[in-house]
């Protein structure tokens, strides 16, 4: 039976860096094959991971939009969907231990609609083949509360060590709740914490929004390095501080 896991926070806190961990995590635990769906509209995992995008699923609907508008044509002996179809899947990234769709975003103004349809026909179309689904999502549960991403069995909420922080996730838990969407577990990992330790008004903080605390994550200066040479901050070394503490958090959550 595939996993769904999703991580969701406000932009800015790591979250991105944390699904990238998870992923590298779950790779060396041998739980493939996996698929990881970016689903910001700017993204960004690649980078973490250390892979090349050469197309999203938004780029490969603006191509087909300007060729229509160009009068292009569709090779001879395809429709219309089979041709769309074809250059949709042209755009699943396959790695060794996982594979990868990149939501990306549409060039035109206005919503996401229509590249959030073809992520989720994508998405649909993938999951019963992979053990685990780890989905980087947007600031908020946008994807989630349309219905655009499948059920989510694990939740992560994703905050800096912060009164401001805590409080945004606050406000994605309670739109978890209105929403009836019902994870089997949702939890709150807190990231960069100064030595790894909250003080006492962040602890009240979570108390007050009704957060489950599954652990925290310490500020670590290898992640810090990684960014700043732009190389992959999930392959840092696993005796990192902030790699052993989330491979802590994972085991008890048996991931």
């Amino acid at each position: 039976m595939p996993h769904t896991i999703a991580v969701a926070g406000k932009g800015g806190v790591g979250k991105t860096t944390v699904c990238g961990m998870m992923i590298d995590y779950l790779i060396g635990q041998k739980k493939t094959p996996l698929l990881v769906v970016d689903a910001d509209a700017n993204s960004n995992l690649n980078e973490v991971l250390g892979v090349e995008v050469e197309t999203t699923l938004g780029a490969v609907r603006e191509e087909i939009a300007r060729s229509e508008q160009k009068g292009g044509t569709i090779p001879k002996g395809m429709t219309k969907a089979d041709y769309a179809e074809m250059r949709f899947a042209e755009a699943l990234i396959e790695e060794d231990d996982f594979d990868m769709l990149v939501m990306g975003r549409t060039q035109g103004k206005g919503c996401y609609c229509y590249v959030n349809g073809i992520l989720k026909a994508q998405v649909d179309k993938y999951i019963g083949a992979y053990k685990y689904t780890i989905i980087d999502n947007e600031a908020g549960l946008e994807h989630v509360a349309r219905g655009t991403l499948p059920q989510v069995d694990t939740l992560l909420l994703v905050s800096d060590c912060s009164k401001r922080g805590i409080q945004a996730v606050g406000r994605i838990a309670e739109m978890v709740k209105d929403l009836r969407l019902e994870p089997k577990v949702m939890k709150l990992i807190v990231n960069r914490a100064p030595n790894g330790v909250l003080n006492d008004g962040v602890k009240a903080e979570i108390e007050a929004q009704g957060l489950e605390l599954l652990g925290v994550l310490p500020q670590d200066e290898a992640v810090y390095e990684a960014d700043c040479e732009g190389k992959p901050s999930s392959k840092i070394a696993h005796s990192s501080p902030m790699k052993k503490a989330l491979r802590e958090l994972l085991q008890a959550l048996q991931i």
